[in-house]
């Protein structure tokens, strides 16, 4: 049996790959999604990650592997943070302490990981394109194994999600697509199609009957021909009274749903019935997110991606401190009750940008689009040119997916429209589809950008209200995960394009971009224990920047650093060392970031330490550069 703080799992235990499922009976199989269920909230109460999900997900995961012959059946799932339970069953269960953290196995899909993960996915809305690519090549090589991905219900309101649906279902490509329904993507889902979906949920009568008839029709003798003929003339009627669209299958799917998604033997009966189908295939699963635990069925939100917690009363450990979200989403209640026309917009992340309470206090001039953030920065434009204050909430990760939109929908036109991205630089436990490392990167080759980056909580405040109400044009204000500290001149006024001297020097310049400037001052410090006098500049903005004073400090110690935690080519650093060069200050550069690869899941901290952005690491590095000891 396996042992997990105190806790025996005894059909678990039998478990090592999905082939041990064959052998079990529908009632065994019962008990093991409880054992899961039971292993899940002990491991993931003391590693934190994403729980409601996967407790959603046990039943349709074990019918899953139950019917498909895995590795050789491939199964790819969409967003990829509901993968525990997939996890546990293909030999990763004993790794389960080690979820997350650094060196330890990811929180979503790693191909190089296993062979039971096909492909790595983060994001959301992928796994039909990704599905449909495998059994294309699948195809051309004459192979023959099942492709299913698996894909939220929040994820379908994706814009890739319906393209590539659009291009399955004319692809008559044996495909299956398992919608899990659960009403959620990490907020309750909106718009159109989670009201169809809804629609479909709330009517399980209309197949139930429409099985009851074709299976009467199918009876009949041959020389019933028009009795046939008739019965699928009502049965046809019955599907345009009770569904008025039935939009997967116009698509070309052949769809089988609404089914219980935590009835085992169901699933395996319409899996089964999919599986031998030709062309693609849609079975609609119904869920419920936090399913077992009461706290995460009561707030699935919450729960979606969670600290650690007690498991007896559902308290977060406390972590200490207002986060940045907390204080992004209290300062634009603010901002909204001075001005009618400030708007706040997400992409389906209301709680995770600190939105819930605008959404209480000002409810129309907030708009949650759900899954789609391309659409939620040219609806910002759009909001705009009508004379409204649009502020674009989105985390740094998932901005990506918006790029053109910034550059040709908002900053071709100078259109003012502010983007508060979260989660910029390392955002830790979620690793390397999730780190907001990119950013200044894509933003700084847009022109009309300008790009600020706080270091404090209060900084952050006064960027929000200079971005709202002073600034022209487009505008970026990043601020990272967690929670942050105040220095003596986070006060000062945002003036544009101007940095702060925070302490004079004489050896060596030290630039610290946003929350990089608490452990530069700790750098700082124990260069100064060694005789090192170091300046230290808050650039504050970093598209423009104040190069003023920048060349000032270059010119003074003849040796700069920038301190970033993003990917050092085309980061700030990267413009640094460009001005001091073309002035010709004869000042050396270095830039202390991240090597322009994946960066790892784990905590923040440990990442710095790793990638030598500590306090130790950053003074070893300027030491060793610059032979500041001699």
């Amino acid at each position: 049996m396996i042992k997990n703080s105190d806790k025996c799992y005894g059909y678990l235990s039998k478990i090592n790959t999905p082939a041990e499922l064959k052998k079990m009976t529908y009632d065994e199989m019962g008990m093991l999604a409880e054992e899961i269920r039971l292993f899940l909230l002990d491991s993931v109460s003391k590693t934190g990650g994403h729980i409601a999900s996967n407790l959603g997900v046990v039943e349709l995961t074990l019918a899953l592997h139950k019917v498909l012959n895995t590795p050789v059946d491939k199964i790819i799932w969409d967003v990829g943070h509901q993968t525990y339970v997939h996890k546990i069953l293909t030999g990763r269960k004993d790794s389960f302490e080690s979820l997350r953290q650094l060196g330890g196995i990811a929180g979503f899909p790693k191909t190089q990981e296993s062979e039971y993960d096909v492909f790595n996915t983060g994001h959301s809305s992928t796994s039909i394109s990704a599905a449909l690519g495998i059994a294309r090549a699948r195809d051309l090589n004459r192979e023959n194994y099942t492709v299913v991905a698996v894909i939220g219900d929040g994820a379908l309101s994706g814009g890739m999600a319906l393209e590539a649906l659009n291009d399955a279902g004319m692809s008559r490509t044996n495909l299956l697509v398992i919608l899990n329904d659960n009403g959620m993507s990490i907020a309750p889902n909106v718009g159109g199609l989670s009201r169809y979906l809804s629609k479909i949920r709330v009517r399980p009568f209309y197949y139930k009957t429409r099985e009851s008839m074709q299976a009467f029709i199918d009876s009949l003798p041959n020389s019933g021909k028009r009795l046939r003929k008739f019965l699928h003339k009502v049965k046809a009627s019955m599907k345009s009274m009770f569904i008025p669209s039935m939009f997967f299958e116009d698509l070309g799917f052949r769809y089988f749903g609404p089914i219980d998604g935590h009835n085992i033997k169901e699933m395996v009966r319409v899996f089964e019935q999919a599986k031998m189908m030709k062309g693609p295939v849609l079975v609609h699963v119904t869920t419920i997110k936090g399913k077992g635990y009461k706290f995460a069925e009561e707030n699935p939100g919450i729960y979606h991606g969670v600290a650690p917690f007690e498991i007896e009363t559902g308290q977060l450990v406390n972590s200490g401190g207002e986060n940045y979200s907390g204080i992004f989403g209290k300062k634009m209640c603010e901002l909204a009750e001075q001005d009618n026309k400030v708007i706040a917009i997400t992409a389906a992340m209301t709680d995770g940008t600190g939105l819930s309470q605008f959404r209480e206090l000002y409810p129309k001039r907030f708009f949650d689009v759900g899954i789609a953030e391309q659409h939620a920065v040219t609806m910002a434009a759009g909001l705009a040119m009508g004379g409204a204050k649009p502020v674009v909430a989105i985390y740094s990760t998932f901005l990506q997916r918006a790029y053109d939109q910034i550059l040709h929908d908002v900053a071709l036109q100078n259109i003012k429209v502010v983007f508060a991205i979260d989660r910029a630089g390392v955002a830790g436990d979620d690793g390397e589809t999730h780190q907001g490392i990119y950013d200044i990167s894509f933003l700084y080759t847009i022109p009309n950008m300008t790009i600020l980056s706080p270091a404090s909580p209060n900084e952050l405040k006064n960027m929000l209200d200079y971005a709202v109400f002073e600034h022209k044009g487009p505008v970026a204000v990043r601020y990272p995960k967690g929670t942050g500290h105040e220095f003596d001149g986070s006060d000062a006024p945002i003036e544009f394009g101007k940095g702060v001297v925070l302490k004079e020097g004489t050896s060596v310049t030290l630039i610290g971009v946003g929350k990089m400037l608490e452990i530069t001052f700790e750098a700082g410090r124990l260069l100064e224990s060694e005789g090192i006098s170091c300046e230290i500049i808050n650039p504050r903005f970093l598209r423009p920047a104040d190069e003023e004073i920048i060349l000032a400090s270059a010119r003074k110690t003849g040796k700069v650093v920038v301190i970033e935690d993003v990917i050092q080519e085309g980061g700030f650093g990267a413009y640094v060392t460009g001005l001091i060069n073309d002035a010709r200050t004869g000042a050396y550069t270095k830039v202390i970031g991240l090597p322009n690869k994946g960066i790892e899941h784990g905590k923040v901290e440990l990442i710095y330490k790793k990638y030598g952005l500590d306090a130790q690491g950053i003074k070893a590095a300027i030491i060793k550069e610059f032979d500041l000891n001699k």
